[in-house]
């Protein structure tokens, strides 16, 4: 299962030195150390919620942190000026709750509901993190309510969302998660296609930390030797990166010797 979920708001560096060196740190699975450039200027609520989305990143990679996380959204929340940052941070609070429920940490899941909603009641319909907060509401679908059919109608909301606001590692997102539903319809073809866009935007971003799981998921959808070539690759890739997404080991595991 694919829990990855987080969009790539501030992806595009641009010439800012310092989001520049935000995104090599986050792309490697540095959250930490990326938050840490943030923290001196954790007055601007932007800032701000950009540190609490990083760390909330990180509980879902890596399944620990999650105290980091509750601290840097508090204050986040508490730095939000108006409805458009009190909706992201109410999105980011969805999202760690959703991050605790699927990792099995703590069951959290009415809280991401209601974050997400209070969230989708204080953006405006065009307002710049629509999309993010769409992708997540259809993870929560998929994940927590069981429903591809509200799943893949959220996706395809952010995904649209992502190509009108420019939101390229998004989109890596939402092709990834539609591809996954397309292949438990058997609509091989449709899967592959998917896939194979979310690894190329991946690779085109440097965004190493989810290129992994873009090639364990692109090589369910192909026959041998690819396949075996694809999860050979995100093996190497898992191991280089310390065994982040921790919960990808499961799915890059050999299959037991029969008995």
């Amino acid at each position: 299962m694919a829990y990855t979920a987080m969009s790539g708001s501030g992806t595009t560096a641009g010439d800012d030195p310092l989001q520049t060196a935000v995104w090599r740190l986050r792309s490697r699975g540095c959250w930490t150390d990326a938050a840490a450039l943030l923290a001196p200027r954790g007055a601007s609520p932007a800032l701000a919620l950009q540190r609490a989305s990083l760390l909330v990143e990180r509980c879902l990679f890596t399944g620990v942190g999650w105290a980091d996380a509750e601290d840097a959204l508090r204050a986040a929340e508490a730095a939000a000026g108006d409805d458009d940052e009190r909706g992201a941070a109410a999105c980011e609070r969805g999202q760690l709750a959703y991050a605790s429920t699927v990792l099995g940490v703590r069951d959290r899941a009415d809280e991401a509901r209601a974050a997400l909603g209070r969230a989708a009641a204080l953006l405006a319909p065009d307002a710049a993190g629509r999309p993010l907060l769409d992708f997540r509401r259809g993870l929560v679908a998929e994940h927590l309510a069981d429903s591809a059919q509200a799943a893949r109608a959220a996706y395809h909301r952010a995904h649209a969302g992502a190509l009108a606001h420019g939101d390229t590692l998004l989109l890596s997102f939402t092709w990834r998660h539609l591809a996954a539903l397309a292949l438990r319809d058997g609509e091989l073809a449709e899967a592959r296609q998917g896939f194979t866009e979310s690894l190329r935007i991946r690779e085109e971003l440097g965004y190493l930390i989810g290129t992994a799981p873009a090639l364990a998921a692109l090589a369910d959808t192909e026959p041998e030797p690819e396949a075996t070539r694809l999860r050979t690759e995100a093996t190497r890739l898992f191991r280089l990166l310390g065994g982040i997404p921790t919960w990808l080991g499961d799915q890059l595991a050999p299959p037991a010797p029969a008995a």
